[in-house]
């Protein structure tokens, strides 16, 4: 049987939590099963607040384990200018701008899988933010919001705050 013959098997992310977190530092955590049955699927710890920057290495690890990601919804109160579209790795990624303030960034890997990220804001401290990876991924159904408020992230959207 040559390798064309074998079926691929799905990927998963790693399961590992890094030990040191230096503050800034964009993590990703995904929950890792088969049955995404959580209201998040995982969590993103971004560097800063602009997308520019930060989208691209979160698309390069998402395509590395799930395939390519087509479209990208983001609350445009949480990032400084949102691009309409971003090429990322040679692929055209849609990025869809919301008013929504609900903490999350939508994923869509080909026309109808979604996936739900809880976004850490960016200057979290390194246990709150470890503690909301971690959460992000349980199976306690909590919210975003409410993940950020028990973790104690705080600041809500300080792009939008610092709008006339």
């Amino acid at each position: 049987m040559s390798n064309a013959d074998t079926p691929r098997e799905a990927k998963l992310l790693p399961d590992a939590i890094h030990k040191v977190v230096k503050p800034g530092t964009a993590l990703l955590r995904l929950e890792t099963t088969h049955v995404r049955e959580g209201v998040l699927d995982g969590a993103w710890w971004p560097r800063s607040r602009d997308i520019g920057a930060e989208l691209p290495s979160l698309i390069t690890a998402l395509t590395e384990h799930l395939g390519p990601v087509t479209r990208v919804g983001l609350d445009a109160g949480a990032w400084e200018e949102l691009p309409t579209r971003l090429i990322i790795d040679d692929r055209v990624v849609h990025i869809d701008p919301f008013p929504v303030g609900d903490d999350t960034v939508l994923i869509t890997r080909g026309e109808r899988d979604h996936f739900s990220l809880l976004v850490i804001p960016p200057d979290t401290n390194p246990d709150a933010a470890r503690t909301a990876l971690a959460r992000a991924v349980s199976a306690d159904n909590a919210t975003a919001e409410q993940i950020l408020i028990d973790t104690g992230t705080g600041q809500r959207h300080p792009i939008a705050a610092e709008d006339p």
